[in-house]
């Protein structure tokens, strides 16, 4: 059914939660996020979270923004009615079929199901403002 994304190879932590659409996965454990998109892993640290903050897009959705084409986000199933949430991090891997790769500073837009933050904010010691 999901023939284009790629297995999660090795998960630190315990399994908490997992969700995955059409084109775009979620995987929570209590060490890691994973973000998933067709042939591509995004694995993020819980520790390496530094802030998540809602996120409401003014311009059209799906579009790369950034200074002279250099994009600065993705959106990713940018969906009326969802909660979507800015993520950033100290530092992510991008895993690909063309191997793992470290990212440096990272922001990630992301729609969120109410569950699935409170996974992250437990398991990632992240407070609320």
């Amino acid at each position: 059914m999901y023939n284009d994304f790629l297995r999660i190879q090795s998960l630190e932590g315990e399994l908490k939660l997992s969700h995955k659409k059409r084109d775009f996965g979620l995987t929570v454990s209590t060490k890691e996020l994973v973000y998933q998109k067709p042939h591509v892993n995004y694995i993020i640290r819980l520790e390496n979270i530094v802030t998540m903050t809602p996120f409401e897009e003014e311009a059209t959705p799906g579009r790369r923004r950034g200074w002279k084409g250099v994009p600065t986000y993705e959106l990713s199933g940018l969906a009326i009615g969802k909660d979507h949430y800015r993520i950033y991090a100290t530092s992510a891997v991008m895993h690909s079929r063309s191997g793992l790769y470290t990212l440096g500073p990272t922001e990630f837009i992301l729609p969120i199901a109410p569950e699935m933050l409170r996974a992250i904010g437990r398991y990632g010691q992240l407070n609320a403002f």
